[in-house]
């Protein structure tokens, strides 16, 4: 979610970034320019992600910009995912087939460690809060992300209520909700209030879409601990049910929920809703349809976007770009961005965006399960969902008032979610699927927004580290400082 700012040479993707080599190291240095909020890392190539290798971002508001909440007693950072024991096995049968393997995650860790009470965990996670005064209790800040591989969670914690303040760089209008749904690749801050009795507490984490029961030891079910100072009184019984993770009304309408908090100020003093999409003139409309396709009969199952499934080049596009335009490397606009490009194509994928264009961006799911998608680059809008197809007339449904803006956005199963992105950052852009299966597979592309003016106000000139590969390998570094 870090925006990099004129920077796309610090975005750590394929697209931009040549791998460090084994036994290498390689410094990142970029500005959290325009933002607050919670965020994460994590490795990009190679299913790594799947190993783990990820931890918490925290960007503070500067200290002349209020934050629209009382300072709370401590933060705390929650990041939640599933995981499987094998990643190595699991991209293996993902790229040998013959068919789409069943993938079940095994389990779903908290901060890395293993759920609460669970026969086969070691260690598990627990945070202590202060009761303090009885009648309004201490009140602390969880900033919660889903690092997971696939599953979208429900997340709650017993007799306790949430109070949703941000989202990925966004003050929200604030909404208190008994639990939260927290897709793929989303961070949350909700603010907890210590009123209840002396006692412990479960929190839970539950994948969408899964018969998963409320028993601790259920494999994929993640348990951690609220714990009161001075408790003595230990957690016992089942866990706190959530809503069905069968039900998508549920998910869609909370979601709709999240609104921007229009009078916050947040990385600017001037209030969030100064800069807004009540009044703008769409100058691109993308429909990217987000689905799989078998490579023959009982071939490899690849992701595709538009029936197009990306093949990763051994030169970063954004060097190739800066070096010779792209030729050899990639043709710009080669695919729709619109429809279908038809059977299965393998190839790769850049469209060119508007530089200081408004982007309507439309993103469908073809499948039965939650997808998310991440622009790199950019925050954006998110004016609307939906199920069923996306027609010119959903935009009568869009939100254009004060809709969230954030970096990754889920698309229900049979549904579409619809955002806007002004394309005001120069660069080589990753868009893609969240879902680590789906990434992997080819359910991504790249977004160039071109700029020819050299001037390093508008795009920072390459890194003087700037590490060179593919058939820029042995061509001499030009950098301009």
């Amino acid at each position: 979610g870090i925006q990099q700012r004129l920077n796309s040479w610090q975005d750590g993707v394929s697209g931009t970034n040549c791998p460090i080599q084994p036994g290498q190291n390689w410094t990142y240095k970029f500005q959290t320019k325009d933002q607050i909020g919670s965020f994460f890392y994590f490795p990009s190539i190679n299913f790594q992600k799947a190993g783990g290798g990820f931890g918490a971002i925290r960007v503070n508001n500067r200290a002349v910009i209020a934050v629209p909440f009382p300072k709370p007693e401590d933060e705390f950072d929650l990041l939640i995912g599933d995981w499987y024991y094998d990643s190595y096995q699991v991209r293996r049968m993902l790229t040998n087939g013959p068919a789409q393997p069943n993938l079940p995650s095994l389990t779903m860790l908290m901060n890395g460690k293993g759920p609460y009470v669970n026969s086969s965990t070691q260690v598990y996670e627990s945070f202590t809060v202060s009761q303090g005064n009885r009648a309004s209790g201490k009140t602390y800040r969880f900033r919660v992300s889903n690092v997971g591989l696939r599953s979208s969670f429900n997340f709650r914690i017993q007799n306790h209520r949430l109070l949703v303040v941000e989202t990925e760089g966004s003050y929200t209008n604030q909404m208190v909700v008994d639990s939260l749904d927290v897709h793929v690749g989303q961070s949350y801050s909700v603010l907890v209030t210590a009123d209840q009795d002396l006692a412990d507490y479960y929190i839970v984490a539950s994948p969408k879409l899964s018969n998963v029961s409320n028993d601790p030891n259920s494999g994929l079910l993640g348990v951690g601990l609220l714990r009161y100072n001075g408790s003595s009184t230990n957690v016992s019984g089942p866990v706190p049910s959530g809503p069905s993770p069968f039900d998508m009304r549920f998910s869609i309408e909370q979601a709709r929920s999240i609104r921007w908090n229009l009078t916050a100020g947040a990385a600017r003093p001037n209030p969030q809703g100064s800069f807004n999409v009540s009044n703008v003139t769409v100058s691109q409309t993308f429909v990217l349809s987000g689905s799989n396709a078998q490579n023959g009969n009982g071939g490899v199952v690849y992701s595709t976007v538009n029936n197009v499934s990306y093949m990763t080049p051994d030169t970063p596009l954004k060097l190739a770009d800066f070096y010779s335009n792209g030729s050899g490397v990639y043709t710009l606009d080669q695919f729709s961005t619109n429809s279908s490009n038809g059977e299965l194509r393998q190839g790769v994928f850049v469209a060119a965006g508007r530089h200081k264009g408004w982007l309507e961006l439309v993103l469908t799911n073809d499948l039965g399960s939650i997808d998310s998608w991440h622009l790199d680059g950019y925050g954006f809008f998110v004016v609307g969902y939906g199920f069923g197809d996306w027609t010119a007339a959903s935009r009568f449904s869009y939100n254009l008032f004060d809709p969230v803006v954030r970096s990754t956005v889920q698309v229900y199963p049979k549904g579409w979610t619809a955002v806007y992105a002004f394309l005001d950052n120069p660069g080589m852009w990753n868009l893609r699927s969240q879902k680590l299966r789906n990434w992997y597979m080819g359910q991504e592309l790249y977004l160039r927004v071109y700029d020819p003016d050299p001037n390093p106000a508008k795009e920072f000139s390459p890194p003087a580290n700037l590490l060179l590969c593919g058939i820029l390998h042995n061509k001499h570094q030009i950098h301009c400082h």
